[in-house]
């Protein structure tokens, strides 16, 4: 592979039994770009990670850093700042001194964690002990730790699952705004997609502990690579045989059609009503066809009730060969 990003993982390979093992993965990533890692449980994401942290070693491959082969170099070494999943903030020391932790040696380290405070929006916080905090304010912490020490690169471990829900979407604004403000290369790992795609400029999905695909998020949501990801990003009705025949599939082919491609038209594939479920502007509704499949429509509100007889035609579908991954 030619070392074009400013963080090149090139072949890396782990192994942790005859059964499980991640790679090998490669992937580059530019300078100043955020790159997510989007799996389910056990797809080796939290695994490429810590192998970039250095925290695990590789039994292959090689991984560099602003053209720095890192690949055997200590964590301490490597200049990466890390925000583990549950903060690990230190419950004794206030904010100002869980931020100057890792400044030893720094001329001034107060000044520098008051400077990183601000970046993060948490200036007048300095005395306060993380039990004081909310969520979303001991997420900031840790990421004015991590950026404190001026990292060449920031890894991130699920930072947001610890919020509560109605937390996520603004926290994810912020942490995106902070980063790129501070224009500071990001890999982080995530099972959910909405925060994949809104705080990643690129996202690469993994499953079974390879890289399924890397691109934006309109790559993989309307060009998937794969079966998986077609499925496993986005919402989707997976179709064969007959039914997907009548939507514009063939023999041997598994049609994956997202539930706003399709319609309710005059003419097309028979199917009733069995569910509606309002959301404001538009509704979800599940037809089931006179082959048994069940298809989700998104349409507007008044478009069919329940126990509506109606036709269902695709604007357009996304089509793998049978039995493909």
């Amino acid at each position: 592979m030619t070392v074009t990003g400013f963080v090149t993982i090139d072949g890396v390979r782990k192994r942790w039994s005859p059964a499980v093992t991640v790679g090998p993965v490669s992937l580059e990533i530019a300078r100043g770009e955020i790159v997510a890692l989007l799996g389910p449980s056990g797809s080796g994401k939290t695994t490429v990670l810590r192998l970039l942290a250095g925290f695990e070693t590789p039994d292959a491959g090689r991984i560099a850093i602003a053209d720095e082969d890192v690949t055997a170099l200590p964590p301490a070494r490597r200049r990466c700042g890390m925000v583990f999943q549950h903060y690990a903030l230190f419950p004794h020391l206030d904010v100002g001194e869980n931020v100057a932790f890792g400044l030893r040696g720094h001329a001034d380290p107060g000044r520098k964690a008051g400077e990183v405070l601000k970046l993060v929006d948490l200036t007048g916080f300095e005395r306060r002990k993380p039990h004081e905090l909310s969520g979303g304010q001991q997420q900031r912490v840790a990421l004015a730790r991590a950026l404190a020490p001026e990292p060449r690169v920031l890894l991130l471990d699920e930072p947001l699952s610890n919020l509560d829900p109605s937390l996520r979407e603004r926290t994810r604004r912020e942490l995106r705004a902070v980063i790129k403000r501070v224009g500071i290369t990001t890999v982080f790992v995530t099972h959910e997609q909405e925060e994949a795609f809104d705080l990643g400029d690129r996202v690469g999905v993994l499953n079974r502990g390879r890289l399924e695909q890397v691109g934006t998020p309109d790559d993989l949501y309307e060009r998937p690579a794969s079966l998986f990801v077609a499925t496993f990003v986005g919402r989707a009705n997976v179709l064969q045989g007959a039914t997907a025949r009548a939507l514009g599939g063939s023999d041997g082919q598994v049609l994956v059609i997202r539930p706003e491609q399709l319609r309710f038209t005059d003419g097309g594939l028979p199917g009733l009503v069995r569910e509606r479920r309002y959301t404001g502007a538009a509704a979800y509704y599940q037809v089931e066809t006179e082959g048994g499949d069940r298809l989700e429509v998104v349409a507007d509100p008044g478009a069919a009730r329940v126990g509506d007889r109606v036709y269902v035609a695709a604007l357009r579908v996304l089509a793998f060969r049978e039995g493909r991954e």
